[in-house]
């Protein structure tokens, strides 16, 4: 009886162990559990508030490409007008100039677009062509350059000259219609440099 009586004792002793050991493994893992947990929360704040400096980012980043189309789409508006301004500018000034009268200082014109043509070919062993509203006049500056024929045929130009050295190697076109093509990026850009587009 007394060893039956023993060895109940012995059970009760190894269950209470083996139970205050479970109970202890249980509360040291949960005290594990919440220690890393607490550990965990600094990290998650961090990653959260990355994840939320990120989005602001992001969204600022989007923002700005959004500005931006809108910038270059006014930019792009006002060089349209301006275009338009300028081409309307040179439309009026082409019309002048096609209806202006062909004498007195119009002479002296021809006289310089034919000096200026010499001096860029270097010779003026040379043939000019004209339209049919400027062939008087050239023909009668004509005198003053020694070398220096008028063509026969006529050209299509609003006036002006268009000049060939006499072997056929060189020529320059110095048209009224070619001056103000050579002009007009010159004046686009003093008039957007004026009204601040275009930079």
């Amino acid at each position: 009886m007394a060893s039956n009586s023993a060895l109940e004792s012995t059970i009760d002793k190894i269950l209470k162990n083996t139970e205050q050991d479970i109970l202890a493994n249980i509360k040291s893992g949960l005290e594990e559990s919440q220690q890393n947990l607490d550990n965990a929360i600094p990290r998650l704040e961090s990653e959260y508030d990355k994840i939320i400096s990120d989005g602001k980012k992001e969204a600022d980043k989007i923002e700005k490409q959004i500005t931006g189309s809108s910038d270059i789409e006014a930019r792009n508006q006002q060089l349209m007008i301006l275009e338009e301004a300028v081409d309307k500018v040179f439309s009026t000034a082409l019309d002048q100039i096609a209806n202006a009268d062909r004498s007195g200082d119009y002479s002296n014109f021809i006289k310089t677009l034919i000096e200026e043509a010499t001096k860029i070919l270097g010779t003026s062993e040379i043939i000019i062509s004209t339209n049919a509203k400027d062939r008087d006049i050239v023909q009668s500056t004509l005198s003053q350059f020694t070398g220096a024929e008028l063509s026969p045929e006529t050209i299509d130009c609003l006036g002006g000259i268009k000049v060939k050295s006499k072997d056929g190697a060189m020529t320059f076109d110095n048209t009224i219609d070619a001056r103000i093509e050579r002009m007009k990026p010159l004046i686009r850009k003093d008039i957007a440099a004026k009204f601040g587009v275009g930079n």
